[in-house]
């Protein structure tokens, strides 16, 4: 069983923003900075984000769960108060407040990874380690998507 001990550790030396404008864009930022779209973590009124960069943990906390729907993967997700993952470049893993629903009922997300950025795809998995992918578009911005068309139609 983890103790408060644990969780201030793992969060020992971390960077940490308050408030709903400086965590949208902090997010963002570790969104672009890992390589994915930056609507795969459509979280509402955040009101604190920490990274430590030496472990890669990072945390975001928003004011109550949330649910989103993606109309490019036709699934619905939900996101705890809290969510938390461990970072590196085209990969979140040990996710935890991440859920999406299949059929009926509701699977944790661990992971996602893109493994190979020339395939577009993103990668999701489960603690079962049972995964599904996706085009990245589904996950991108307005604004991501027509960059993106536009690149691939010149």
């Amino acid at each position: 069983m983890s103790s408060i001990k644990d969780k201030k550790n793992e969060r020992a030396g971390a960077e940490i923003v308050y408030g709903p404008e400086e965590c949208y864009r902090h997010s963002i930022e570790l969104l672009e900075e890992l390589g994915f779209p930056k609507g795969v973590l459509p979280l509402q009124d955040l009101e604190e984000c920490g990274r430590v960069r030496e472990t890669g943990f990072v945390w975001m906390k928003q004011r109550a769960p949330y649910e989103h729907f993606f109309v490019g993967s036709n699934s619905r997700v939900s996101y705890a108060t809290e969510v938390t993952a461990y970072v590196e470049k085209f990969k979140m893993k040990k996710m935890t407040g991440v859920k999406s629903k299949q059929v009926f009922l509701w699977v944790p997300i661990t992971e996602m990874s893109i493994e190979d950025p020339s395939s577009n795809k993103i990668y999701f998995k489960t603690p079962m380690g049972i995964g599904k992918s996706f085009p990245l578009t589904a996950f991108m911005t307005e604004e991501e998507k027509q960059k993106y068309l536009d690149k691939v139609n010149e």
